[in-house]
């Protein structure tokens, strides 16, 4: 019996082999089975990740706690101090040892970045730090009611702790303490460093702890090197951190204030009172009061600055003696208030710049809170300095110098990552367009919400290729597809990341699916995921189930491909010959891509009439004729008449009747 039902299903198997071989056209790069036999083979559900693609009945993730003491040291340019992690180990698994990361070896001069900086570029800036990296020191392990030191095993930017006992599965916790120290760079591989202005440096300060390295049911421990283009993949956790700084200096921090009446004035104490109340945004120090002793409780020594912040899988600061610190009401959907807060240099200061920074910054969280989820934390800050734009949970790294519409954009941007990784944490290390995708989709929307479209049009808003007038066509050439690992990706082309995604997703919400689902789809995904571990299979996955569609046709060939789309419109007749009984168009998908097909056809009465046909035609070969009833000749004939598919070859997209 065996053996017949093995015979059946050879002959089905052999029959739709010649059959799908008399569906290729000979003159056309594309094949229907590329489409519909399972190729990039999504995750099948089970007790961790379900198949509808939300955390199953049985998923786990570790979580990191942190209390950190550091010190800012001007006279050397360092950071310097300790940090205490409270790991739970939530797994069903045994772990005999732990990974942290090590983000400031990025900078060692021995590093793998540096060993894989081609010549003669220095796209990350890790080249020429002699002085680069951590100094470790110290790390002792509390374990139950044991303590020992341990010497660490460091490669590159990892670190691995080897446990004298195993931590045992389903809550078991540990406790490891690390002095550390590093140099600060003056460009930190684009994401920190200082910068200099008339009235002293500016600190933005990230990467500047040593973290736990994320322990998942995908990779277990994911020990992927930094080497500067892939971010960043943590655990979620709760913080207590104290920054010691020059008396004289403003610290601010992801997160919230523990102790403002030690480290500010009456007075800063009482505008940020009122600002808190204020939709506009009010002045906490202006630009006359830059630098003068009134704003500081006291001008000598140090101060300590005590910030908390929970739930969250990172934090930054930035800290400097001369900047206008502003700030505005963030209102949120719940009903609970925020606050919004910028720090910049008076060379930032103006209508046009910087002075519109909380304003920006304000805005995106209440757009991004009322379509996406609702901004969890009390505080967000969007800091001016050295840094050309860079995400942490409350705290936005963006350049001094940026105006109009491109600071619009960069604060929109930044502050977006808040969503997607900082809420929905995604593995950037490993996938890019997850996080910067999904956030350049996000900001958008944003745009064209904020202050009723001002810089919809603008074009310094559209500077960058990847923003080019949501243009397909330069990234649609590019030679690597979006699923290509973050570091693997040519530093030329990594804008891909950002904008391939953004266009694809706009396509299934504004053509392929529809706003309503669409917009219903992703939301679920980031309900469902916020402060836990997606894959893109998991993505995928949600997409798929809630919006009601397999699209696992689009998921292959815009992620895991480069294919190009090429619909054409390869001839008209007619019934009989006679216009009346109706005509009969034959359309061509000419490359490896598909696509729905949107066609607008022209009657020599006059009469139009716009037709779409599904994905699925394409599944029966790749030409498709129909009928169209028409009552006349045919007198023009339009592929996507509105140019919405990323159609490189639209000299084919059009026929007309030659009279």
């Amino acid at each position: 019996m065996k053996q017949n039902i093995l015979l059946l299903f050879m002959t089905f198997i052999n029959v739709g082999f010649l059959h799908s071989q008399n569906l290729v056209n000979e003159s056309s790069h594309y094949n229907p089975m590329d489409f519909y036999v399972s190729s990039f083979n999504p995750t099948t559900g089970n007790a961790y990740r379900s198949s509808n693609g939300t955390p199953g009945p049985l998923y786990w993730q570790n979580s990191s706690d942190y209390v950190i003491h550091a010190t800012l040291s001007e006279k050397d340019t360092t950071v310097f101090g300790d940090v205490t992690i409270t790991y739970t180990n939530n797994s069903p698994d045994q772990l005999e040892y732990l990974w942290l990361q090590l983000d400031q070896n990025i900078f060692k001069p021995d590093s793998r970045s540096v060993a894989a900086t081609r010549y003669p570029g220095d796209y990350f800036g890790v080249l020429g730090n002699p002085k680069g990296g951590y100094q470790i020191k110290n790390v002792t392990i509390n374990q139950g009611e044991n303590s020992y030191a341990v010497q660490p095993i460091i490669t590159d930017t990892r670190m691995q702790i080897r446990l004298n006992t195993a931590m045992q599965p389903k809550g078991d916790q540990i406790s490891i303490k690390i002095n550390f120290s590093f140099v600060i760079p003056i460009d930190g591989a684009a994401r920190f460093g200082r910068q200099d202005t008339k009235n002293g440096v500016i600190y933005q300060i990230a990467q500047w702890y040593p973290r736990m390295c994320v322990y998942d049911d995908v990779e277990g421990w994911n020990t992927l090197p930094y080497l500067g283009l892939g971010e960043f993949y943590c655990d979620y956790g709760n913080y207590d951190y104290y920054i010691t700084a020059p008396a004289e200096m403003i610290v601010y921090g992801s997160g919230d204030l523990q102790n403002a009446q030690d480290v500010l004035t009456k007075e800063q104490i009482k505008r940020l009172s009122l600002a808190s109340k204020s939709d506009r945004t009010i002045a906490i120090i202006s630009s006359d009061e830059v630098g003068k002793p009134a704003m500081r409780p006291s001008s000598k020594g140090y101060l300590t600055w005590h910030f908390n912040m929970n739930n969250t899988r990172d934090v930054a600061f930035a800290a400097s003696k001369g900047l206008i610190w502003d700030a505005a009401k963030i209102n949120l959907p719940s009903g609970r208030k925020a606050l919004a807060m910028s720090c910049y240099p008076v060379e930032s200061a103006g209508d046009t710049a910087w002075a519109r920074s909380t304003e920006y910054l304000k805005a995106s969280i209440e757009i991004y809170s009322e379509h996406f989820f609702e901004y969890p934390w009390n505080n967000a800050v969007s800091s001016a300095g050295i840094t050309e734009g860079m995400e942490y949970p409350g705290m936005i790294f963006n350049n001094y110098k940026e105006t109009k519409a491109s600071l619009w954009f960069l604060i929109s941007h930044e502050i977006g990552h808040n969503w997607y990784p900082m809420i929905v944490g995604s593995n950037e290390r490993r996938y890019m367009w997850h996080d910067e995708g999904l956030n350049t989709y996000v900001n958008f929307i944003a745009n064209d919400i904020f202050n009723n479209g001002e810089y919809e049009t603008d074009p310094s808003y559209f500077e960058k290729d990847f923003f080019a007038s949501r243009d397909y066509k330069q990234f649609m050439q590019y030679k690597d597809p979006l699923m290509t690992m973050s570091d693997a990706m040519d530093e030329e082309q990594h804008w891909q990341f950002y904008g391939k995604t953004a266009y694809g997703l706009n396509l299934l919400r504004t053509v392929i699916v529809g706003k309503d689902r669409f917009d219903y789809a992703f939301r679920k995904y980031t309900e469902a995921w916020a402060f836990k571990h997606p894959t893109p299979y998991d993505f995928f996955h949600c997409i798929n189930n809630a919006t009601g569609e397999d699209l696992n046709w689009f998921w292959n060939e815009w992620f895991y491909t480069t294919w190009k789309l090429d619909q054409a419109v390869a001839s008209v007749s007619y019934v009989d010959n006679d216009p009346a009984k109706g005509s009969l168009i034959t359309i061509e998908n000419k490359g490896k891509m598909i696509m729905p097909v949107i066609i607008k056809m022209t009657q020599m009465n006059g009469q139009t009439e716009t037709v779409r046909l599904p994905v699925e035609i394409w599944a029966r070969g790749s030409n498709w004729t129909f009928k169209y009833a028409s009552t006349s000749k045919i007198d023009k004939v339009i592929i996507d008449p509105e140019n919405q598919f990323p159609d490189l070859e639209r000299k084919n997209n059009e026929w007309k009747n030659i009279k």
